[in-house]
């Protein structure tokens, strides 16, 4: 199996990983990036534009994606909807 660069940061960084979409993307990429965040332990982080700074420890965990089951889709051009399959 290969290695792919996948692209991070609005676009201004890569990483090199696993040609295996389950590593980038996913449930698997959260678990992935939660373990990186537990890892860097008070590492600080700039944010806002670079104009501040925050721990990663401060920073929420990655949520689970939320069910859409039963929920509307908009169709065609947002003309029309149907209800989600799940």
């Amino acid at each position: 199996m290969g290695k792919i660069r996948i692209r991070t940061g609005r676009g201004t960084g890569t990483i090199e990983v696993d040609n295996d979409p389950k590593k980038w993307s996913g449930d698997e990429f959260k678990k992935i990036q939660e373990a990186r965040k537990k890892a860097a332990g008070n590492t600080r982080v700039s944010s806002g534009r670079g104009t501040g700074t925050r721990k990663l420890s401060d920073m929420p965990d990655p949520k689970a994606r939320p069910d859409t089951k039963g929920m509307t889709r908009s169709t065609g051009r947002g003309t029309g909807s149907r209800k989600s399959r799940g």
